[in-house]
């Protein structure tokens, strides 16, 4: 079992910046790849970026391609999302997940964090 525990959510202006944080509990945090993932009210959850166990693979939605970075701390067991150029659009509840192995850019994770509410405004 994995908790996820997400932190950085907040209200922003377009242009402005953000960096959301998960911190997870376990031992074996460099085993698991992470994933983050929005959801808009009335739509569907999306994939936004993830990141391979060792840090050293990255995927992002186009949508987010120039402006968002996934990387992690494995000594802090954190995973982090920098969140560059906020569009209205990007307004969401952000979550994080876990899954044993490989990246993928699906929703095929096995453990999810709560969530956080990011709002962008005009």
């Amino acid at each position: 079992q994995v908790q996820l525990v997400e932190s950085g959510g907040a209200s922003v202006q377009a242009g402005g910046s953000l960096r959301l944080s998960c911190a997870a509990s376990g031992r074996t945090f460099s085993l698991y790849a992470m994933g983050w993932f929005r959801q808009a009210p009335g739509k569907e959850r999306e994939f936004v970026a993830a990141n391979s166990g060792s840090g050293g693979r990255a995927y992002y939605a186009d949508s987010v391609k120039g402006r968002f970075t996934v990387s992690r701390d494995n000594a802090k067991n954190t995973v982090y999302l920098q969140m560059n150029s906020l569009k209205p659009e990007d307004t969401a509840v952000y979550h994080c997940a876990a899954r044993r192995g490989g990246v993928v850019t699906t929703l095929e994770y096995d453990y999810w964090g709560q969530g956080t509410q990011v709002t962008v405004s005009s």
